[in-house]
């Protein structure tokens, strides 16, 4: 007789297994994203277990008190079809009751998310490349102790929800984090992260096309040619544009959709958002 599906928070051995899943699943996550993904909320990831195997997984990470993500829904493939991935959505949402509810989602799951009360925000598309850069100064510093209150305050102005917990760890090696600080205060901030294949940049939040072009050639000298690859909202025709005259290519689109009041965040300074599985 099969035992019945039981749903319980991961521990952080299974957190890493459902990131793999990412990675069978081609989403190219970070190598080492299972730690800052976790310090953003403990509680926030979610399996389907059917005796001691986990079928599905889905994260529902809380921000602040009013604020969620949903990210990494995944069902094993060998065990689709069943309702286990159901169960965990379930699960999640449940966990995020109350809260507006943030998703990056694919073409192909957008009008399932409309039904379930979400309404696309913007549109993001992913944008990778090699940039060949001069070594030099460029006016940006690596990310200290010293500038993480000021930090953290300029990323609440560009992410719907404070997220101290899960910057602290995401600003830390082996990621590469750096900022553009002008008169004192922080113009601009980038984290950058060796991905499966080449690395990620996110986010990658400026004042200003220069400040935002300065943080790029920054991680581009930094990855030493390396594939770099940039989620980038629609609203940054501009940014898109400039990195097509590069040489980068335009690869898939999600979108960004909220169920519940959108969030009031300064879009103009979002060149790059800072992952699809955590907002």
């Amino acid at each position: 007789m099969t035992s019945p599906p039981i749903i319980r928070t991961l521990s952080p051995e299974e957190i890493e297994r459902l990131i793999d899943w990412a990675r069978v699943e081609g989403w190219n996550p970070g190598l080492a994203d299972a730690e800052p993904f976790r310090a953003a909320d403990p509680s926030g990831f979610i399996g389907c277990f059917v005796g001691p195997e986990m079928v599905s997984g889905i994260s529902a990470v809380r921000y602040g008190s009013a604020f969620g993500f949903i990210g990494l829904y995944i069902c094993h493939p060998a065990h689709r079809g069943k309702g286990f991935g159901r169960l965990v959505w379930d699960a999640g949402m449940a966990y995020l009751e109350g809260r507006t509810i943030g998703l990056d989602g694919v073409p192909q799951q957008q009008a399932n998310y409309r039904s379930m009360g979400f309404v696309p925000a913007y549109q993001t598309s992913r944008w990778s490349g090699r940039l060949d850069v001069v070594a030099g100064n460029r006016g940006s510093v690596r990310v200290t102790q010293d500038v993480l209150d000021d930090l953290l305050a300029f990323d609440a102005r560009h992410f719907p929800a404070e997220r101290s917990s899960f910057l602290k760890e995401w600003l830390r090696f082996p990621r590469s984090a750096h900022a553009v600080i002008r008169d004192g205060a922080i113009r601009g901030y980038t984290v950058m992260r060796r991905c499966h294949d080449g690395f990620k940049i996110g986010p990658l939040f400026a004042e200003t096309f220069d400040e935002a072009e300065t943080l790029l050639d920054v991680c581009a000298e930094e990855a030493g040619g390396a594939v770099l690859h940039l989620d980038i909202p629609d609203q940054q025709g501009g940014f898109a544009e400039y990195l097509r005259e590069r040489g980068f290519s335009r690869g898939f689109t999600t979108a960004r959709m909220y169920r519940g009041p959108a969030p009031r965040v300064h879009m103009a300074g979002v060149f790059a958002i800072t992952t699809l599985e955590l907002g």
